[in-house]
């Protein structure tokens, strides 16, 4: 009797403590949620820029210092690119809405304009395509007036994005300095709290650091497929400083989603307001129909070619991904989806003959 209610007691402490932790472990959830993005993207930037962080090691001897050091080399590399991208894309971005704003001033303001570029475009539409009867300046007139109503509100949440983005920003090297410095013990960790072996975590890790090391790879050679045809089409199209945007549109396609289309897109709008429709088109449909859908096909094939994954799953992964996790995921995506895999083929060499055989 005695040796079964210590039995119950050790059961009874056993699932308290169980539920303890599953409520911990979502509280802990909760708190971070809002920062499940940035601590991803600072993981990444800890695995891809280990070798980095490796050498800092060896110049200075307090990991203090070379974690700060990792991350402030870190911050170069990657703020650089996107401060210079961002800079370009505002300053086109500035040309647009001033000639928009010089132009709409002789027009009686920005919908009035609008809606007389609209009219000018349904005109020449019409003279290859049968348009119905319809009030063509009423129509117009209430695009416009959305349009302007929509722009006004986007301004206004840009606003708070720019304080979200440096919230976020601030978290990811804030966090990363403390990956540089305790990644080891880290690592160690969590091989000591999974119930697998060390082979097996040392995996699942390995397959990880494959993947964005492979995920990387992949950007590098969209971003210089992509500056290659945006630079070729502006040469084609007369636009000044094609090598110029050439780097610039390979530095933005590192940007996840949006990517090239900062460069492209806002020279498409110029065209268009400078009265340039039929080469704003022509780059329109060359931004959207090739250089876009060159992520779709480079990225998976190379991540495909390094992690021995089919391409077909790696598509999925990134769409799906990013859908999923937002921009990030187009980094989680595939690192989930190899982390799967490889569970899958540990599962598939495990041995289980410690199940006990069933009844003759």
């Amino acid at each position: 009797m005695h040796n079964i209610d210590e039995t119950v007691k050790k059961q009874t402490a056993v699932i308290c403590l169980l539920a303890v932790a599953v409520a911990g472990i979502y509280a802990c959830y909760l708190i971070v949620r809002p920062f499940l993005g940035p601590l991803m993207i600072a993981v990444m930037l800890a695995i891809v820029f280990h070798p980095l962080h490796t050498r800092m090691q060896a110049l200075f001897r307090r990991p203090n210092a070379a974690a700060i050091a990792s991350t402030m080399l870190v911050l170069l590399v990657v703020a650089i690119p996107v401060v210079v991208v961002g800079v370009t894309v505002s300053a086109e971005l500035r040309d647009v809405i001033q000639m928009l704003r010089d132009q709409s001033a002789s027009h009686g303001g920005v919908s009035a304009y609008l809606t007389q570029l609209g009219e000018g475009w349904l005109s020449r539409l019409a003279n290859f395509v049968h348009l119905p009867q319809m009030d063509a300046h009423a129509t117009l007139l209430r695009w416009a007036e959305q349009s302007s109503s929509y722009l006004l509100a986007f301004g206004a949440g840009a606003v708070s994005n720019i304080f979200t983005f440096v919230l976020n920003a601030v978290v990811v090297f804030f966090s990363l300095v403390f990956f540089f410095r305790e990644g080891r013990s880290i690592r160690t960790w969590l091989i000591e709290m999974l119930p697998l072996s060390k082979g097996q975590v040392e995996k699942l890790f390995d397959e990880v650091n494959k993947t964005l090391i492979a995920n990387l790879y992949g950007g590098i050679a969209v971003g210089l497929a992509q500056g290659a045809l945006t630079g070729l089409s502006f040469w084609a199209l007369g636009i000044s400083a094609p090598v110029l945007w050439t780097l610039m549109t390979a530095l933005a396609s590192l940007i996840p989603v949006v990517g090239s289309a900062l460069i492209w897109g806002p020279a498409a709008v110029f065209l268009l307001l400078t009265g340039h429709w039929v080469k704003a088109l022509i780059l329109f449909g060359w931004g959207a129909g090739v250089v876009a859908q060159i992520d779709a096909v480079v990225r998976p094939y190379v991540l495909s070619a390094r992690v021995k994954v089919h391409p077909l799953l790696i598509f999925f992964a990134l769409m799906g991904g990013v859908k999923a996790f937002g921009p990030i995921g187009i980094f989680a995506g595939p690192v989930v989806l190899s982390v799967t895999l490889a569970t899958l083929e540990m599962l598939k060499t495990t041995d289980f003959s410690w199940q006990s055989p069933p009844p003759a």
